[in-house]
Parts: structure tokens; sequence; C-alpha cells
């Protein structure tokens, strides 16, 4: 495939758009969850005013009434041209697909095709908690694969794992982050062509999350795990929700490799009355027409990694910091400060600033926490500002 690389778009930088005033108006789960003096910087949800033209659809949708259910491939269509213009990946066939509720709700409806009660599935750990949560509560077993020590897939545990999986004659299942939150890792071409021809040899059906496919803002390129020798059998999670900001109105879609279609059409029909029509129609919107709102969104989230970067080295420098290629979160590894196992619980009581804290990512998150860089320049200098005296008052109480 050959990149394609975002470009400058002209459009003014969205994520300086809104004041904290503005923001905190806001009742969702990011702006209602902690007391107002607290600068919420944790769960992944963006200080952005919404693309005008998703704005313009779903205005228009209300306008007319057409607040139903969802119906037709229009979401899939335009998925399916923005990975040809953005990947170059042209294998994305429409009829190989399937709307779902959300990528979540979407990987627990996959797993259930590929696996059974019992039944064990792998996660990379440090990563997203609900992979822990959502197997669990489906009556599977998690077994971690841990990263390794450069944030990137460990293929000689990855193997030992899957063998292991192996031995009892279970069907197994490999959850695979892709980009990887919280590390920000985007997996290559070459790792993920070793991920399939493991996943091969020991049987393991892969179902890769890439909600963060859009949002690579660094010199990597995104490589859709379908597209990979060996990704015929797999199964992916994809939506615009995260890029664009749409959690709230639900959508995404399941897309199955060529020797996975038999599968997704196992998934019961009434899991497509599950998505929001008008979070079909605002996705779509932002695929087909909301490119130059991403490109201007991609340019300020390099310039708020450099800026994070240069603000830890000089008010926290014994923090390290490996800025990702993609997502909008910043994983920080905190265990040179002394704080214990969970420092954003020392961040929000001493310095009223709410980060994820790295303990429910698994393995390896003990020490860590996950800050959230889409908000502006003020914002993140506020909070490094905050974290430094927090630290400061935990030391000298």
């Amino acid at each position: 495939m050959t990149r394609i690389p975002h470009e400058t778009s002209g459009e003014p930088n969205p994520l300086t758009a809104l004041t904290l005033d503005r923001l905190r108006r806001r009742t969702s789960m990011k702006w209602r969850t902690h007391p107002e003096d607290v600068l919420p910087l944790w769960v992944a949800e963006m200080d952005v005013p919404i693309a005008e033209p998703i704005v313009r659809a779903v205005t228009e949708a209300l306008e007319a009434g057409d607040t139903g259910y969802p119906a037709g491939t229009a979401y899939a269509e335009a998925l399916a041209s923005f990975a040809r213009k953005r990947w170059g990946w042209s294998g994305l066939a429409v009829e190989r697909t399937t709307v779902v509720p959300d990528v979540m709700l979407g990987v627990v409806e996959m797993l259930k095709l590929v696996t059974g009660y019992g039944d064990p599935v792998v996660v990379n750990p440090p990563v997203y908690p609900p992979f822990h949560d959502f197997v669990r509560h489906l009556d599977r077993k998690v077994v971690e694969a841990p990263l390794g020590a450069d944030a990137r897939i460990d293929l000689g545990i990855l193997e030992d794992t899957f063998r292991q999986t192996a031995v009892d004659g279970r069907r197994a299942a490999y959850l695979l982050c892709s980009p990887h939150n919280p590390t920000g890792t985007v997996h290559t071409a070459e790792e993920l062509s070793a991920v399939a021809a493991l996943a091969e040899r020991y049987g393991v059906r892969v179902v890769a999350d890439e909600i963060h496919a859009p949002l690579v803002v660094g010199e990597a390129d995104f490589v859709p795990y379908l597209s990979v020798p060996g990704g015929e059998r797999g199964l992916s999670l994809m939506s615009a929700s995260k890029a664009w900001n749409l959690a709230g109105l639900k959508a995404a879609l399941a897309v199955a490799g060529p020797a996975a279609a038999d599968d997704l059409a196992r998934v019961p029909e009434e899991v497509g009355h599950g998505p929001s029509h008008l979070g079909v129609i605002a996705h779509t919107a932002a695929l087909r027409d909301g490119t130059t709102w991403l490109d201007a969104l991609l340019t300020g989230l390099d310039a708020n990694r450099r800026l994070l970067t240069d603000l830890l080295a000089a008010h926290l420098p014994t923090i390290r910091y490996r800025p990702g290629d993609a997502t909008y979160l910043a994983w920080l590894d905190c265990r040179a400060l002394g704080l214990g196992d969970d420092p954003a619980r020392v961040f929000l009581e001493h310095g009223r600033v709410a980060l994820n804290s790295g303990l429910p990512f698994g393995t390896g998150g003990g020490g860590h926490v996950r800050l959230n860089l889409a908000t502006s320049p003020e914002v993140i200098e506020e909070a490094v500002r905050r974290m430094a005296a927090a630290v400061e008052r935990a030391e000298n109480p």
C-alpha cells in the first residue's frame, strides 16, 4: 500500500476553538465526573467543536424528521472510500461489513462468533481497560501477552501465549488493539504479517479493534490488519467515533476478511438495530466530507505532542514519555516520581487534574498514567503545572 499522508488543510486548529468556560457547559462524562475545580484530561473525549459537515448532516436529518432505524450501506461505502484514499487499501468490501452499535459491542459480537464459553482471549497489556472487562463479562478468559519494553508487540511472548492457548484444544482469539491504546504504537506491516502467521499456525482467530486508525499523527503508516498476508480470516471493528469525537452518536462497522465472510454472516440480524440512525448519518458524513477538519486536528495534535514533551522536560523531567505515532493519548511512566502504583490519585488529590490511572490497563500499568492530548495548548500547560505542584506537595506535605 502507498501511504497518503495528511496535509495542511488550511482550516483552523479545532483544538484551540473552545474556551474552558464553554467546555465546562458540556454535560458528558468528561465534564461531569469530577468537581468543577478539576481539570479533566482522562476519558477519550476531545475538546473540539464538531466538524461542520457532520453538524449539517445531522441537522438536516432532524429537520426532516429522519430519526428512525438505520438502513443501507452508505456508512460502509464511505469507510471503503476513506480507506482507499487515506491508507491506499482497496480491500474493504462493503458486502463483508455489518453495522454494530459501537466498537466494543462489536468486539463482543465478533468474539461470540469465533470463541465459546470459557475460551481464552489474548490481549497485549497495558491495554484499553474494556479489553479486560468486556471479555470477562462475556465469560471468556483473559490471557495476557504483555508488550515489550519498547511498547511494541513481543512476537516471542505472543507465540508462547498462542502455544499455551492451543494446548487444551479450546478455540482461542487474539484481541488486537491497532493502533495501540494507550501507547499510541502503530503496528508495522511486518509485525502484523508475523501476527497473522502465528495466528494461522496455532489456530487463533484475530479480532482487531482499529478505532484509532484515522488518528495517525506521526511518521508511521497505519496498516489495516485485514490487508496483510494471512489476515484473510481476521475480523475488524472500525468507527469514526474517536477521530471526529462522536462517541455520543453510536455507530461502528464490523469488517470481515475474505475467509471470515461466513462468520460475519452469522451475526444476528437484531444487532443491526442497536446503532443510532443519526450516528450512522454522522459517521458517514465524517468519513465522506470531514477529512479537511481531520487534517487540521492531526496538525494540532502533533503540536500538542511536542508541547507536552517540552513541558515535561522542563517541569517533570523524571517522567518518561515516548510519543506514540497515533491516538491523542499520552502514556506517561511516572515510576521515578515515587508516587506509588497509582500516581493518578496523587495528581487528582494534590493537583486537581484528572488522568487515567494505569492500573486498569493490566500488566505494566502500575506507576503510569494516561493523559488526553486532545485539548488546547493552554490546558496542557496548566495540567503540567498542576502535576508538578502535586508532586511537590506530595513530597512536602
